[in-house]
């Protein structure tokens, strides 16, 4: 019998904790403050950075928002981020993917400061996570890792099969786990037999964005299932990569959509922003 990991319900409770420690802050007179830059017109940019924005009120965490438009040049948008880096009120930094075309944005990840990279994917973020160091850990990877955790589900001598190798999920996922004393394999769309790799898995995880991505018989009984897709169905719903009501049977632990993984990368943001104003304040509690 499966286990459902309730992302809504645990992030609701970690942004409750969150919530005291900017209590704390403000006790100090500080107040953390997320600054996010919109470039271009994309909607569902739009809906992401309202849950963002409801979050910080949830949490209080002040929240600026800059938008541009489609036309913005990579200079303008460097300047901005420049901008932000040196604000003294401004404690995380977060540019919305995706950008417009003809927009370098590891370009622009490079250039907002280490300090102030909520999102986790300035490069100095990325090689600390690459040696164990202390950091800021990009959102949903961190948030799938504190998933498992609250689940008490084990991770150290594991097999953890991560489909997909983004930058954004797939490769820092990868290696939190590894950090955390998994064995790991990363599959993606060259990776041959995957349905075979992936039913060695103790833990499988999909990032790829794509229906039905994870079907019954790459399940191992008894594996943990987490769904990271985000897609929509053609009846509008939206669904995750895995097949859910098949593979929920093979499954010992498995994540919805929506309601499994989103929320905890939201809370998970809040998180990397508290951590942020801390540190830029010298504060440990």
């Amino acid at each position: 019998m499966y286990q459902l990991i309730d992302g809504k319900e645990l992030s609701k409770k970690i942004r409750e904790e969150l919530k005291l420690e900017t209590d704390k802050l403000k006790e100090k007179k500080i107040i953390p403050k997320l600054a996010v830059i919109l470039v271009g017109d994309n909607s569902a940019s739009k809906v992401y950075i309202k849950n963002k924005s409801k979050a910080c009120n949830d949490v209080g965490v002040e929240f600026e928002e800059i938008i541009l438009d489609n036309n913005t040049s990579m200079e303008k948008l460097l300047s901005i981020i420049d901008e932000l880096n040196v604000r003294r009120d401004i404690n995380g930094i977060l540019l919305q993917s995706p950008i417009p075309e003809g927009l370098n944005i590891q370009k622009a990840f490079e250039r907002i400061n280490y300090k102030k990279d909520v999102d986790g994917f300035n490069p100095i973020n990325v090689g600390k996570l690459m040696i164990g160091q202390d950091t800021f850990i990009s959102c949903t990877p961190y948030g799938i890792i504190k998933m498992l955790e609250a689940y008490n589900i084990e991770i150290q001598g594991k097999h953890a099969v991560v489909i997909g190798r983004s930058n954004i999920v797939g490769k820092p996922l990868s290696q939190c786990l590894l950090n955390k004393n998994a064995t790991v394999t990363i599959c993606h769309s060259k990776t041959k037999n995957i349905k075979e790799i992936a039913k060695t898995a103790d833990i499988l995880i999909s990032a790829v964005g794509k229906i039905n991505m994870v079907t019954a018989d790459m399940v191992k009984d008894g594996a943990v299932v987490i769904d990271v897709g985000m897609n929509r169905n053609d009846d509008g719903k939206l669904v995750g990569d895995v097949d859910f009501e098949k593979v929920k049977e093979r499954a010992s632990y498995i994540t919805p959509v929506p309601g499994g993984v989103g929320p905890m990368t939201i809370a998970m943001l809040m998180n990397n922003v508290i951590k942020a104003t801390k540190l830029q304040n010298d504060i440990k509690y």
